[in-house]
């Protein structure tokens, strides 16, 4: 009798234990898995430094607004986007883009020869950006690239194309993205 005692106190125990295990186990990767990552559709907010080789600083939001977009939209350069997949709130990292996942390489077909008379008398400097309407409506950003005796080259090449990108990104929240529409067409406003 005194042995069956013995071997139903080990049931009960081993049972015990197994069921705190079953217990415990879910809740304790229940909190290991509701860290968010960086992935497909969520909202990101970095805070970001962009260097080129010479390691100039082109654009930083240290300190001020954050960048917030929605990861795998396209929303931002193919080569960071790649670089920030899995990341968690709180990483940082050091992401250098080359020019194919950048802006693209120069494109020598990107730039127009234009009667010198066609710009602003004020705007023939080589760097000056100018403003105009493409054929199609949307808005064009060229830089004067060069002056000639009669004509103006310009660029309507990105100004970063080109060139290597350097990020030093840290990831400040994540959040769920929006719910995608089922319906694919655009809506008329």
């Amino acid at each position: 009798m005194q042995q069956y005692r013995a071997l139903g106190s080990m049931l009960c125990a081993g049972v015990l234990v197994a069921l705190l295990a079953m217990t415990l186990t879910p809740a304790m990767s229940q909190t290991a898995d509701t860290k968010q990552t960086v992935t497909d559709g969520k909202s990101v907010s970095l805070e970001y430094t962009l260097t080129l080789d010479d390691k100039s600083v082109v654009e930083s939001n240290v300190g001020k607004q954050p960048l917030i977009y929605t990861h795998g939209t396209q929303q931002i350069v193919p080569g960071l986007e790649k670089a920030l997949e899995g990341l968690a709130v709180g990483d940082t990292k050091e992401v250098t883009v080359p020019p194919a996942e950048g802006y693209g390489e120069k494109n020598p077909n990107a730039l127009q020869e234009v009667q010198k008379q066609l710009i602003p008398p004020d705007a023939l400097v080589v760097g000056t950006r100018l403003q105009g309407q493409a054929p199609d409506g949307h808005m064009v950003y060229p830089r004067v690239a060069e002056i000639k005796d009669d004509t103006v080259v310009l660029d309507f090449n990105h100004p970063l194309a080109g060139k290597t990108l350097h990020f030093d990104v840290k990831v400040l929240a994540i959040q769920p993205g929006q719910p995608q529409s089922q319906d694919p067409t655009p809506k008329k406003h």
